[in-house]
């Protein structure tokens, strides 16, 4: 009988071992990444989302940008993520990760009951990693525009495909996927009547 093979570290474990230490130290994205073989462009995704959290107008401009940099990989069948130097030496401060850590720790707790490594096919094969890729190229540009109230909507869907990707829960990334076509979808016809009114409003005026 082939052996079964350990569960790795889940989610929320390899948040608290990052909240272990100096509040102040800065964390770097190449430290955040080093040792997560498979898991390392989850954990990249799910700190690429922590700026648009934050309470500013810029958060989105932050992250959509890495998101995009993340599905331009996934759609090229990188196996490991490819960070330019001088964004793999910044980082977050630790502390900024605890307080995102206690801000979503519920909804975690409660989402860690039901995901498991399942359905590998959908993390695994090229075409389905090529299909995550390419929506988180879209989700991303749709964070880095400046469209009101909508960081923490496009933020928190994006959270669903970093969840995925760390647990390797082929059943999560489907749902993530159809949450996220779902998005595309709803905003792109958004912004086709929007178009279309503001349209008619300077044919109106002229």
């Amino acid at each position: 009988m082939r052996p079964r093979r350990p569960r790795e570290t889940g989610t929320r474990a390899l948040l608290d071992g990052f909240a272990e230490g100096d509040p102040a130290e800065l964390l770097t994205l190449r430290a955040l990444l080093a040792g997560l073989g498979r898991r390392a462009f989850g954990m990249l995704l799910f700190v690429s989302i922590l700026p648009a959290f934050i309470p500013v107008p810029v958060g989105g401009a932050i992250s959509g940008p890495l998101v995009m940099l993340i599905g331009a990989q996934l759609l090229l069948a990188r196996r490991r993520p490819w960070l330019p130097r001088f964004v793999a030496e910044r980082g977050f401060q630790r502390k900024a990760l605890v307080r995102f850590d206690r801000m979503i720790s519920p909804a975690l707790q409660r989402l860690e009951r039901l995901v498991r490594p399942r359905l590998p096919a959908l993390l695994e094969l090229r075409a389905a990693a090529a299909f995550t890729g390419l929506l988180l190229l879209l989700l991303g540009l749709l964070l880095s525009l400046p469209i009101p109230l909508t960081n923490y909507l496009f933020g928190g869907l994006l959270l669903l495909f970093a969840f995925a990707l760390l647990e390797r829960d082929g059943a999560l990334m489907l749902v993530a996927w159809t949450s996220g076509v779902v998005a595309i979808v709803v905003f792109a016809v958004l912004s086709g009547n929007l178009a279309t009114l503001v349209g008619s409003w300077v044919d109106r005026l002229s």
